[in-house]
């Protein structure tokens, strides 16, 4: 059974560089804060691990990061890091929280493409032998990463922060990660030995490696395959760059689950979002947040999609706005089409160009094809909505229902004033104002009689004509 292990997350920096008052593990990219993508990977390793846990370390923003641990890993203990005196010094505080874990891996809140794989790496070195074991990653150009320096026959020697390096040491490629696996007795033995004479003052969670080094342990290096697995966010430009990775993650993800994505580069997915197989996502089109979409769907150039539930078989034609919405198999929405939070289409609904809907729940084969808004409302089974008709849902104070039954025919430019409803099979005139509820298999009119007059129209140009010419 593998042993129990502990994580500690480090998220107690303030990301000075990020230039920002929000913490710099809350910002996102691909749709999620930085720190819950760790923590994803996090829980993929630790599963089934019993007594295992994982403890965040919090600082500088902790007001906000606390309550967004508290709404997305609720099982996550927080140690708090005040003032912020460097990594050895946060783990230091965490080791209240580890329980009865034999293992100590220790994580950075801002490296959001970890693996679990990479994290089982770890385990295994510890496994196989080591005391310490740490990913690292080969780089053409090693900036502001601390350096693995190893001896003349290619073990790990010691880690040197940036800062304190020398030319030489400045000049090797291969940096440290951040992200450790510890003996829990080793850390314990060696953390009160660190101390701050260092160029940035801080007690280095580095150093413990140089000192169990010292004492003859042995500390596993372990490249990763993938660089990119181990970035860092510093910056708005590093972001920017995670963000990019990430969802070139998705993409693939989604043309190897048997989406045909056209011009991959021109499309933002999340990095939740699920496809069905034989999906296609035309150009320019951006699925965010918990969306999925069903078998055989297409997505037409430029839609804007966010948690939004897309069903089988489904044509969502070009520049189409949805929201938290659902659609049901089979359906056509758009082009132009705006389905805001609470849309339900049900299966075979037709919500054409031009009509926006929310709160909205159109039950089979309903259709609303042209230039309508419908609020607040339910729309039957097989009811045809007419161009221009408008749920008026609001009052100046408060929002009302409208209940049209199914069969219905709704004529174009209607007005149906709620609270109001609409009685399976009724008709409605076009042009009407329906402001009392329409019995089943009604015929409901409200139109102001017409009047016709023969002539009228020649005398009307007549007197216009006879006007402008004498100026008048």
């Amino acid at each position: 059974m593998p042993a129990a292990t502990a994580v500690v997350l480090l998220a107690a920096g303030r990301g000075v560089r990020m230039k920002s008052a929000r913490p710099k593990v809350l910002h996102e990219a691909a749709g999620r804060a930085l720190v819950d993508h760790v923590v994803a990977a996090a829980r993929t390793f630790l599963a089934g691990r019993p007594g295992s846990r994982l403890v965040v370390v919090a600082g500088a923003g902790r007001d906000e990061l606390v309550p967004h641990l508290a709404r997305t890993a609720p099982e996550a203990l927080v140690a708090v890091q005040d003032p912020p005196r460097g990594t050895g010094d946060a783990v230091r505080v965490a080791l209240s929280a580890l329980g009865d874990a034999a293992r100590v891996v220790v994580l950075a809140g801002d490296v959001p493409l970890l693996t679990a794989a990479s994290l089982a790496r770890l385990d295994e070195a510890l496994d196989a032998g080591a005391g310490i074991a740490v990913l690292t990653a080969l780089l053409p150009d090693a900036g502001a990463y601390g350096r693995v320096v190893r001896d003349a026959a290619g073990r790990f020697e010691r880690i040197v922060e940036a800062k304190d390096a020398s030319p030489e040491v400045r000049a090797l490629g291969e940096i440290n990660s951040g992200i450790y696996a510890f003996d829990r007795e080793l850390l314990e033995r060696e953390l009160p030995r660190l101390t701050d004479a260092n160029a940035q003052k801080e007690y280095y969670l580095t150093d413990v490696l140089g000192f169990a080094v010292g004492d003859g342990a042995a500390v596993a290096a372990l490249p990763v395959d993938d660089p990119a697995e181990v970035l860092g966010v510093n910056s708005r430009l590093e972001l920017a760059e995670v963000d990019a990775l990430l969802r070139l993650r998705a993409a693939r993800a989604a043309m190897a689950a048997g989406a045909t994505l056209i011009r991959p580069e021109t499309i933002t997915l999340d990095e939740g979002v699920t496809f069905g197989s034989d999906v296609v996502v035309e150009p320019f089109v951006s699925v965010t947040g918990a969306s999925s979409v069903g078998a055989g769907t297409r997505i037409g150039q430029g839609c804007v999609i966010h948690a939004s539930t897309i069903g089988a078989n489904v044509s969502v034609r070009p520049y189409c706005v949805l929201e938290k919405a659902a659609v049901g198999d089979g359906a056509v929405v758009g082009p132009f089409a705006r389905l805001r939070e609470g849309t339900d289409l049900g299966e075979g609904v037709h919500v054409g160009n031009f009509v926006e809907t929310k709160k909205a729940r159109l039950e089979k084969g309903a259709k609303a094809n042209h230039l309508t808004y419908l609020g607040d409302c339910r729309i039957g089974e097989r009811t045809n909505v007419g161009a221009g008709v408008i749920t008026c849902n609001y009052d100046g104070y408060g929002k009302h229902f409208t209940d049209v039954g199914a069969g219905v025919f709704i004529g174009s430019d209607v007005q149906l004033v709620a609270p109001v409803a609409v009685g399976d099979g009724a008709l409605v005139g076009a042009g009407s104002t329906i402001t009392k509820d329409v019995p089943a298999d009604a015929l409901a009119t409200s139109r102001v009689p017409q009047k016709t007059i023969e002539g009228g129209g020649a005398r009307y140009r007549e007197r216009k004509t006879a006007a402008k010419a004498a100026g008048k």
